[in-house]
Parts: C-alpha cells; structure tokens; sequence
C-alpha cells in the first residue's frame, strides 16, 4: 500500500489559497485590462501562492493559529503584494497569444 493510500491528507489545508484567492478575485473585479481566462487566472493564483508563506493546518488548533497568523498586518501585506506581482506578471506575459 502506498503511503498517501495510508493517510488521510483530505483534511490537510493551506489557509493561504483562500487568502490569496479572495484577494485575486478582487484585482480581477477592478481590472479590466487582465486576460480572466481558465489559465491567466490560475497561472496567477500559482505565482502568487509560491511566494507566500503557506498556512497549512490539520486541526481545530492550527485552525487558531492560522487564524492568528492571517490577521497580522505583515501577512495580510504579503498577499496583497503577491497578488499584485502575479497579476502583473501574467497580464504583461499571458499564457496564450
């Protein structure tokens, strides 16, 4: 049997890709000049993501710790700085013609 067939990883979340999403959803509303096809939108959310710290959690008390972690000034800066770097990044490179 293979390892991940041992485990439950299902429950394993990085809180960071719902920062990063809500924060891309919002630089998309507000421009328009931004390709918001299937693969812009992901490659995007990718960029950003890998330039974040993540926030992985399991369990009701790492839940509070990211939490705690999402609402400091810093961390809430480096979403909003990464979404931005990645929207820019792809909008002057997009993935397709």
């Amino acid at each position: 049997m293979a390892f991940v067939d041992r485990y439950d990883f299902d429950l394993l979340k990085n809180e960071a890709e719902e920062l990063v999403y809500h924060e891309l959803e919002k630089r998309l509303d507000s421009d328009a000049d931004v390709c918001k096809c299937n693969d812009c939108v992901v490659d995007m959310a990718a960029i950003a993501l890998n330039s974040v710290k993540p926030l992985y959690r399991f369990s009701l008390l790492g839940g509070m710790y990211a939490a705690q972690a999402m609402n400091e000034k810093s961390y809430a800066d480096s979403i909003y700085n990464a979404v931005g770097r990645a929207v820019d990044k792809v909008k002057s490179n997009p993935s397709h013609d």
